[in-house]
């Protein structure tokens, strides 16, 4: 394979857009793919087959699946996403890998056997792909569940010639969730008891999915340039900072981009009032949309929004620390979040308490996102630390403005306003405290409330940014040709 060949590429995913998703991983999924197909690269997805998805699909071919000495079916059925470039029609196929015992539940993951769930995937992602007839020359892993897709390739698969020339990246769409499994856990792969050592899987005593991605993978990649620098420090590297600093010069950041065909506010059609730079005076026939739909006083007074996994990793507490006098501003406040039942309830008591300035709804509802980003003027993010994050993103799409604590992604798109009033498209501040947010949360206030004309061309300025996939894509693309000249 020489560089700029067409690649081919298997990208594998527990979570991918618009099939199976609780959070970014889905869309980097359903997105990253589609913009390396546009570019002309045989790219494929391999995903389970989960209870929710009801999508066209046609029966490829079934196989047996060796699991922890018993017999498992895997069959494949094949979909797409399909989309347009160029005013041509295109698609990305999707193997939905079926195995009725494993995946036909409600729920993606937080089961007993979710070791057994997702060693089933990486099995059955390499044994299909002989039966398909696709020989990748990469194959995509994302997050924890498909790290041990890595060792069974370099420990197993290798050994046979179809396998051989095959290699794998490995992204961390989050560190923080790793997938330990009791020592046990080894009888799934059919390895030997010598993958549990520290130099390989074994991870305090545990058997670390998360781990065999970052020993096994060729190459590693992250979410966002910050965040490659911030996972190997003791802070964030959640334990692995020492193997991650041993693999610094196979450490990649690329920072997510974000689907600007399905995130368009002047087509989607999941808004109320569709809008564009040259109209963002129609942006304020949404904000009144769902201040009616939220049960809010309709005016037109700043309205901060917040779309978030209610989880501690979000910054909440701080948030909930300050409430009572972020509410003392002139403001409306909307919510919307599923996670921790302490923010849920939490964040359902402070709506009791202020019900002409809160709305909060918990839960997921993916049209409600898009018209909570069309709506609010401002947009919080005050996250403990964050690979990535879209929601910045889908917020400087839509014109509003990202107010964050700079950690991670976070850092390297949204840069303050006050700091560079020609290039600031939101505002930041670096420590993680109530005090700083609030502090930041009231700057960014005033400045909407006594700058119109300069509160109207950052809006501006932040719908005309590009943070689409392409851009990503073609870093990606860079990525995959030095690994495939890479030598292990």
């Amino acid at each position: 394979m020489r560089e700029n060949d067409n690649l081919k590429v298997l990208f594998v995913s527990v979570e991918v857009a618009p099939f199976a998703k609780t959070g970014g991983l889905a869309d980097v999924a359903g997105s990253l793919p589609k913009s390396l197909v546009s570019m002309g690269h045989d790219v494929r997805i391999a995903m389970p087959r989960f209870q929710q998805i009801n999508t066209d699909m046609k029966y490829i071919t079934d196989f047996p699946v060796i699991i922890n000495n018993r017999k498992e079916t895997c069959i494949v059925r094949e979909g797409e996403i399909g989309f347009k470039h160029d005013n041509e029609d295109k698609s990305v196929p999707v193997y939905f890998l079926d195995n009725y015992h494993l995946y036909d539940r409600e729920n993606i993951y937080c089961y007993l056997d979710d070791a057994d769930r997702f060693a089933f995937l990486c099995k059955a992602a390499l044994e299909m792909l002989p039966k398909i007839g696709f020989q990748p020359d990469i194959i995509h892993c994302n997050d924890w569940h498909t790290g041990p897709l890595c060792m069974l390739l370099n420990e197993k698969y290798k050994e046979y010639p179809f396998y051989k020339n095959m290699k794998t990246i490995f992204t961390i769409h989050n560190l923080e969730y790793q997938g330990n499994f009791s020592k046990d856990v080894i009888g799934l792969f059919n390895v030997g008891e010598d993958v549990f050592i520290p130099e390989k899987v074994e991870f305090y005593g545990t058997f670390s999915f998360m781990k065999a991605g970052l020993v096994y993978s060729d190459i590693i990649n992250t979410v966002s340039e910050t965040y490659v620098k911030e996972i190997q420090t003791p802070q964030y590297g959640e334990k692995l900072e020492g193997l991650l600093k041993k693999r610094s010069k196979d450490l990649y950041g690329i920072v997510n981009g974000i689907d600007y065909d399905v995130f368009n506010p002047k087509e989607d059609p999941r808004i109320v009032k569709n809008y564009d730079v040259n109209s963002i005076e129609l942006k304020k026939e949404n904000k009144f949309a769902l201040q009616k739909e939220m049960g809010l006083p309709v005016k037109d007074m700043p309205m901060i929004g917040l779309i978030s996994r209610l989880s501690s990793q979000k910054g909440l507490n701080l948030l909930m620390d300050e409430i009572d006098e972020i509410m003392k501003n002139d403001i409306q406040f909307v919510l919307l979040g599923a996670g921790d039942e302490y923010y849920e309830t939490g964040f359902k008591k402070f709506r009791e308490k202020y019900p002409k300035k809160m709305g909060v709804y918990t839960g997921f509802n993916a049209p409600l996102a898009q018209r909570i980003y069309a709506a609010s003027d401002l947009f919080l993010m005050p996250s403990r630390f964050e690979p990535c994050g879209l929601g910045q993103l889908f917020s400087l799409r839509y014109g509003t403005i990202p107010i964050v604590r700079s950690t991670g992604g976070l850092a390297d798109t949204v840069f303050d306003v006050e700091n560079d009033s020609k290039n600031g498209n939101g505002f930041t501040y670096t420590e993680f405290s109530s005090k700083d947010m609030l502090k930041t949360i009231n700057r960014a206030l005033k400045f909407y409330q006594t700058k119109p004309s300069e509160w109207k061309e950052l809006v501006k300025r932040a719908m005309n940014i590009d943070n689409s996939w392409d851009k990503s894509a073609i870093k990606y693309l860079e990525l995959y040709n030095k690994l495939i000249k890479k030598k292990r």
